[in-house]
């Protein structure tokens, strides 16, 4: 077998002594291995005289998928809990994470992690590869951002604060020219939209999840979906929720108006044409209450700057920004379920809406810091969605302009 690690991906290694698993098997309750293993890992390690050494070789890999990320892991963002070693159909051992690891993958432009296991009579070693994940930038893509730079310095500067640390030069000048291919793309898609049959749009955009917005609106409090300028936002949302005529009517945007005004009444008839209220950022709380009140869906586009006067100062991938306080005053004043969503390309041009699952409440008896800690979990789940698809954001965007204070 060949142990040699793919070129351009990173290695960790890692042994534990049987002999100190074995204690631990001893001296743990269920509950508490429970916290170190997966309940697969568990099951697939079995009862038998081989359990402690096959424990002991998913927790040398789990400490060596850790030594991937040495940072992360002494800020303590991940620990050895965050990977799982399973087995595929083929029982070749294959790592599971957490939403917390994924967001460390997602950053770092890591595709996959493998590893080898293997033991002795005394010990078990592991070692962990990380494959590099492969941007692929069209020609086009290439084309414009070398002769039609439109906001290319906002664009690499973005581009640096989010990935300067963990990527070199060279790959973030590669996501930038994805960038303008994807930019390329969506104008393409948003005048093409409209000339397409309902058919192929159903075609055109696969919805997922969207049980989880069901259960939310269920509770009959409304809901505040949180979103941002992920893949192509008007046409996934136009063709993805076109295919579900119940929520006609129920679903109204807040949006700033575009410039020019032509092309805001454009995008404000394709919404009103296809059922959604259009409902302005300033001045309107009375309607939002009133529409929540009523089982209405509130569509917030959550992901641009805030200025003093709306928004607050909370981090943004470790970087302070201005942020929309209004959802988070709106869901601890309603008790309204906030629910993510967004969308993306995939590689065969098709798109992707996904729901994901209703954000946990935060609680504080100081209303102003229940408004922050609210906010920042709303950005960083922002940010976990930026992530598995960086390229395909708005990175011209001044999402870190002053922030207020």
């Amino acid at each position: 077998m060949n142990l040699s690690p793919p070129s351009g991906s990173r290695c960790g290694l890692d042994t534990v002594e049987i002999p100190r698993m074995e204690r631990l098997l001893a001296n743990q309750t269920a509950e508490e291995l429970g916290k170190l293993f997966s309940a697969q890992e568990l099951n697939d390690a079995g009862n038998g005289p081989g359990r402690a050494a096959s424990l002991a070789a998913r927790f040398a890999a789990k400490e060596a998928c850790c030594k991937l990320f040495p940072r992360e892991t002494a800020l303590g963002l991940i620990s050895a809990v965050d990977f799982s070693v399973e087995r595929d159909a083929y029982g070749a051992p294959v790592v599971k994470v957490t939403p917390a690891a994924q967001t460390v993958l997602d950053r770092h432009r890591v595709a996959a992690i493998r590893v080898s296991l293997t033991h002795t009579d005394t010990s078990a070693s592991a070692i962990a590869w990380a494959d590099p994940r492969q941007t692929d930038v069209p020609w086009y893509g290439r084309w414009l951002y070398h002769l039609l730079p439109y906001r290319r310095s906002v664009v690499l500067g973005n581009f640096r604060r989010v990935f300067g640390d963990v990527l070199p030069e060279a790959e973030i000048m590669k996501l930038a020219q994805a960038y303008y291919a994807h930019y390329v793309r969506f104008m393409i898609e948003f005048f093409r939209l409209p000339f397409m049959s309902q058919a192929r749009r159903k075609e055109w955009v696969r919805v997922e999840n969207i049980e989880a917005a069901l259960r939310a609106h269920a509770k009959g409090k409304g809901i505040l979906l949180l979103t941002g300028h992920f893949g192509n936002f008007e046409v996934s949302t136009v063709a993805g929720i076109g295919q579900f005529p119940q929520y006609r009517g129920l679903l109204h945007f807040v949006r700033r108006p575009l410039k020019p005004k032509l092309l805001n009444d454009f995008v404000t008839h394709r919404f009103k044409r296809a059922g959604f209220g259009v409902i302005p950022k300033r001045g309107s709380l009375d309607t939002i209450l009133d529409l929540l009140g009523r089982g209405a869906i509130i569509v917030y586009v959550f992901d641009q700057h805030a200025g003093k006067g709306d928004g607050i100062t909370v981090d943004f991938f470790g970087h302070p920004a201005g942020t929309f306080k209004s959802v988070a005053l709106l869901a601890l004043t309603t008790g309204a379920p906030v629910l993510p969503a967004y969308g993306w390309r995939e590689a065969d041009g098709r798109h992707v809406l996904r729901f994901e699952e209703e954000l946990p409440l935060i609680e504080h008896e100081n209303v102003g810091e229940a408004i922050r800690l609210n906010t920042r979990a709303y950005n960083a789940v922002l940010e976990r969605m930026l992530l598995r698809h960086p390229e395909q954001w708005i990175w011209m965007h001044r999402r870190w302009k002053t922030p207020p204070h």
